[in-house]
């Protein structure tokens, strides 16, 4: 088992139980506009857990979400933001070796790669996150990506910054082996690392179906990693539609988290982390497991 290093936890569905404003479709946006601050403190709280790499909150500011709300003009500002409250949350937390990632989401919906752009389409605004985002990133973290066409497009403008690239994809929560696109895990893995990326990983799925679909990844040399989401199921949400109708599970409480989170380090994981649903609290336990084991 390797040293593993530990990824902060999910920002949205944390973010919703600490304010008040009602949810809307760009909700992560919506926060680091308004409250900052809270996005600030959750950064914090996670570095004070354990995680020593934060994600820019920036994962709903793409030119395309932001372009079908009206609000475009809004992209340079809202990346400011997000910098600035992940830098700012290093300080206040005082720890040393603290990383921030940038973030390179989905750039139309999550889960949904049938709604996506083309590669070529794709790599302009994953160009331009990467522009905005380089200035405070040490690592670019591709995440939730649902297809070879999103993998490879937001990998490629990644590594033009020179900056190690971490490529996260989600995986079918039914069928084993395959991404949300239907397409084989491998066969998307084989691609990025080929392309250069420093690190595959699973994510945004539950953690069961990460652990039946780790086989995919046996064959690679590169670095590993998992962080799962704690929903019942992504079915419900449709592109443009809110996180409200999704429903997270009541049977993953931090240490049971912690549980697959030591699992993945056995099976070669050495970024270990948490998605949707998975707060401070989980991430505090799997540093403590994995400290446990002599993992941290």
């Amino acid at each position: 088992m390797n040293a593993v290093t530990i990824l902060d936890g999910g920002m949205g569905q944390e973010l919703l139980s600490r304010s008040a404003r009602p949810i809307t479709r760009l909700w992560s946006a919506d926060i680091m506009l308004n409250e900052p601050e809270l996005v600030r403190d959750l950064h914090r709280d996670f570095i004070l857990s354990g995680a020593r790499v934060i994600t820019l909150n920036s994962y709903t500011a793409t030119p395309e979400r932001l372009g079908h709300e009206n609000q475009l003009d809004k992209l340079p500002g809202l990346h400011r933001s997000a910098m600035h409250a992940a830098k700012t949350a290093i300080d206040l937390a005082e720890i040393e070796g603290v990383s921030i990632a940038g973030c390179l989401p989905p750039l139309v919906a999550s889960y949904r790669p049938d709604v996506s752009r083309s590669f070529k389409e794709s790599l302009i605004s994953y160009r331009r996150l990467v522009e905005l985002q380089a200035p405070a990133s040490d690592i670019f973290l591709c995440e939730t990506m649902a297809s070879m066409t999103e993998a490879t497009a937001a990998c490629t403008a990644a590594l033009e910054s020179g900056k190690p690239v971490w490529v996260a994809l989600t995986v079918s929560d039914s069928e084993p082996g395959v991404l949300r696109s239907k397409e084989a895990i491998a066969e998307v893995a084989n691609a990025v690392i080929a392309l250069g990326a420093e690190a595959v990983l699973l994510n945004c799925s539950q953690p069961e179906a990460i652990n039946s679909s780790w086989s995919q990844l046996r064959h690679i040399n590169q670095k590993l990693g998992a962080y799962a989401n704690g929903f019942v199921s992504v079915a419900k949400l449709h592109p443009g539609g809110t996180v409200e109708a999704l429903e997270a599970r009541q049977d993953l409480n931090p240490q049971r988290y912690a549980e697959h989170a030591l699992a993945w380090a056995t099976k070669g994981a050495s970024i270990i982390g948490g998605c949707c649903e998975i707060g401070p609290a989980h991430i505090k336990a799997v540093h403590d497991t994995l400290q446990k084991a002599g993992l941290v």
